[in-house]
């Protein structure tokens, strides 16, 4: 049995190839990065969070756009777009499809929250657990007061709402 050549594999010559798939994915992401370039010169208004690439597939990428309002921007330079796409990526891309898809970018403002939290916590480690209260104390009287007279349903759910402020009523 013949030994085994322990010389590493050179793995960038797998990218250089011009078939198979990571050929493919490198020439897919060169294009999207390219896009993104164009869309930012052609178009340097449109904020960075209001759109992203969502696909391409044959000779069409996908632009999703989170309102209406930037899909209109984006249909008026078009034309410029396809064609500087056109162009520096030797004609793989030549049509853009746009699409409104505002579902797609809660996920990004809900993380984008929670870093925002995190970095003022960071910069203000002293805050309380009493200013994240909804009800302050006063407030938690002024429903118990209103509480009093009030019907039997509505009466209950205020003094929940002042137990929540203190824990004491």
């Amino acid at each position: 049995m013949a030994r085994k050549s322990k010389v590493p594999i050179n793995m960038s010559a797998l990218l250089q190839s011009t078939t198979g798939t990571l050929a493919h994915i490198q020439s897919k992401t060169n294009s999207l990065t390219i896009l993104t370039d164009i869309v930012r010169q052609i178009c340097p208004d449109l904020p960075a969070d209001a759109w992203h690439i969502a696909n391409c597939r044959q000779d069409t990428l996908i632009i999703e756009v989170k309102s209406p309002a930037w899909g209109q921007r984006l249909q008026f330079e078009r034309n410029n777009i396809c064609n500087a796409l056109s162009s520096s990526t030797d004609g793989n891309f030549h049509r853009i499809e746009i699409k409104v898809n505002p579902q797609g970018f809660k996920l990004q403002r809900h993380e984008i929250t929670e870093k925002v939290r995190a970095d003022l916590l960071k910069t203000a480690p002293n805050i309380t657990h009493q200013s994240n209260r909804v009800v302050n104390e006063k407030t938690a009287k002024q429903f118990l007061d209103i509480a009093k007279n009030a019907p039997k349903g509505l009466k209950e759910k205020l003094e929940k709402l002042a137990r929540v402020a203190g824990g004491k009523y």
